[in-house]
């Protein structure tokens, strides 16, 4: 299956750059281009992209954008791409329902591998955006000083694991749960604290929460 995409963005040189880089991808079909929020919303109605890759903090955009589009088809998935976002955009279009988010600086392989990741159902963050979001959610202890944009990514059995951590299982139980030895697990739970450049579970309680692993309801009401 061609992931259908939608490139919604202001500049030109950034729609002949995303096109030049989408347009030679064989699992990429460029289905149309966007230049403000209604003229979005008209194509997603037409084209039913699988993903819109939208630069939300671009003029006649905003994160609104991102909301009224997902109501338009439920099927489509957003990527934000821009360059570097204040905490408060940031924030913004995580809200409104941004499924991965890059910046305009990232390697073009990076960008191809948002958009797929995204059309099959995964969320992509580069690294440097994902530093970004855990600063902006608390404090925390661990992250390196240089973030890089090296691509983040986390398999279907990463993101089980990442789950019950968060929700406070210990290794034997998540073992348990999952048919695994808990020597298997605290493995995963390294590569996992590698990948996301983190050293501690209220880190990995972030990750949980910002991408959907573990509801933000079971803190609210603790003792």
């Amino acid at each position: 299956m061609r992931i259908r995409t939608l490139l919604a963005d202001r500049g030109e040189l950034a729609l002949i750059g995303l096109r030049a880089i989408l347009g030679a991808e064989s699992r990429v079909e460029i289905v149309g281009v966007a230049r403000n929020s209604d003229d979005m919303l008209t194509q997603i109605t037409r084209y039913r992209p699988h993903v819109v890759m939208i630069d939300h903090t671009a003029e006649g955009f905003g994160a609104e954008s991102i909301r009224d589009g997902a109501k338009r088809y439920k099927g489509t998935r957003f990527v934000a791409i821009t360059p570097d976002p204040s905490q408060l955009a940031l924030m913004s279009a995580l809200r409104a329902g941004v499924t991965s988010y890059i910046k305009k600086d990232c390697a073009p392989q990076e960008i191809v591998d948002a958009v797929v990741s995204t059309g099959e159902g995964r969320k992509f963050f580069c690294g440097k955006i994902l530093h970004a979001i855990q600063g902006a959610a608390i404090d925390v202890v661990g992250l390196g000083e240089d973030a890089c944009c090296t691509p983040v990514t986390i398999s279907n059995r990463e993101a089980e694991i990442i789950g019950l951590i968060a929700e406070g299982c210990s290794y034997t139980g998540i073992a348990d749960r999952l048919c695994l030895s808990a020597h298997t697990v605290t493995t995963h739970r390294k590569n996992i604290m590698q990948k996301l450049g983190v050293n501690n579970t209220a880190s990995l309680v972030v990750y949980a929460v910002k991408n959907g692993l573990i509801s933000p309801n079971r803190f609210l009401f603790n003792a």
